[in-house]
């Protein structure tokens, strides 16, 4: 009887999910740039957006627009976002902008909050991971420990529906979804380690986009 019944998993509620590997290349680039700004304390104030962004963090500053041409971060993600949108929609994305794409620089105990972002297309990704992130205070607990996780949020808990998505941190690992899409990074505890995140919003085409028509 089992080997006789066919069945396939359909999933098509809530948003889509692009997951790839940034290109060791542009990481070694990105961080660079990082540990360049950090040393440089002009230079980290000009770019500092910390005052605009609800995280609880030690520092948030945004990339500037030639690093961000120069380094191929744009072409990555243009490259990335037309790949998806094609396997999503059978759409070419003609128009690629990237509105702004910035660093956040998290340690034990700082957190962000349930936010989503603006454009139509945002994304967040690993440059740098601490080693260990902690474990429960509560010994013997048995639900998986959250401690550093990015956590994707949309609708509600519901008979054979989930409501969230936890993705561990892994550097390299780039996660595009759509500008409305709720997230949040959990707190960790018990290193003195950097995690090292970096974002970004765009906007295409839209036509693509306003999938309501006009």
């Amino acid at each position: 009887m089992e080997n006789k019944i066919q069945y396939r998993l359909i999933k098509k509620f809530g948003p889509s999910i692009f997951h790839v590997k940034i290109p060791e290349n542009i990481i070694t680039k990105l961080n660079n740039y990082v540990e360049e700004t950090v040393k440089d304390e002009k230079k980290s104030k000009d770019l500092d957006v910390g005052k605009n962004l609800v995280g609880d963090v030690t520092q948030e500053f945004v990339l500037e627009h030639d690093f961000i041409k120069n380094s191929g971060w744009y072409n990555f993600l243009a490259f990335c976002v037309k790949q998806w949108i094609k396997l999503e929609t059978n759409k070419e994305v003609t128009k690629f902008e990237v509105k702004n794409s910035w660093i956040v620089r998290q340690f034990q105990n700082e957190y962000n909050p349930t936010h989503w972002h603006g454009g139509h297309i945002s994304g967040a990704g690993f440059l740098k991971v601490p080693t260990n992130m902690g474990k429960h205070s509560q010994k013997g607990k048995e639900l998986t420990y959250r401690g550093g996780n990015l956590q994707l949020i949309h609708g509600s808990r519901m008979f054979l529906c989930h409501s969230t998505l936890d993705l561990i941190p892994s550097v390299g690992d780039f996660y595009f979804f759509p500008n409305y899409l709720m997230h949040t990074v959990f707190p960790f505890k018990d290193t003195n380690e950097e995690r090292r995140s970096i974002s970004f919003n765009a906007v295409i085409d839209d036509e693509i986009y306003n999938v309501y028509g006009r």
